[in-house]
């Protein structure tokens, strides 16, 4: 399927990821990956801030509004909790997560499971598996429009990461 894989190897795509167990026979499989210069437990206090806003093209998914840009000192997540904050809506529910491992969310019929495996030298491999069921006609659109946004929303969360924790000083 044209845009299913980026950033990822084959021994990444064969790792267990929690949403295959909430979805064991999806018609869309979709993984993608980054390497962040950061250990995973500085990338986790970021990705669990994704309960307030998507950190991708805040332009198209966020009605403009900007993810904020330092760390908010969040509860850490629960099972059951809100998955994101989209067009100023709170969407989906968080089904799965290991803390500073993974986490895995459900929204509008997809699962999505980050996963922080960590790496050599304090980096991480920050990885993305997505699956859902859509009719396999609009199955190649929303592959290749997973990847313009969810390219976006880990470069940006690597980013972020890597820069350090940036508290929000009150």
């Amino acid at each position: 399927m044209i845009g299913a894989r980026w950033g990822v190897t084959d021994s990444e795509i064969a790792l267990p990821y929690p949403c295959d167990g909430f979805l064991p026979t999806p018609t869309l499989q979709v993984w993608r990956g980054v390497t962040v210069h950061a250990p995973p437990q500085a990338l986790w206090p970021w990705l669990t801030q994704v309960r307030l806003a998507p950190y991708s093209y805040d332009w198209i998914d966020n009605l403009g509004r900007p993810s904020p840009r330092d760390l908010l000192g969040l509860p850490e997540p629960t099972v059951g909790d809100k998955y994101t904050t989209a067009g100023r809506r709170q969407m989906g529910r968080i089904v799965s997560l290991e803390h500073q491992r993974e986490l895995t969310g459900t929204i509008l019929g997809a699962f999505m499971s980050y996963l922080l495996v960590p790496g050599e030298h304090g980096t991480t491999r920050f990885l993305l598996k997505v699956v859902m069921n859509p009719s396999r006609l609009v199955a190649p659109a929303l592959s290749v429009g997973d990847l313009v946004m969810a390219r976006r929303q880990l470069l940006n969360l690597k980013a972020l990461a890597e820069q350090g924790p940036r508290p929000t000083t009150r």
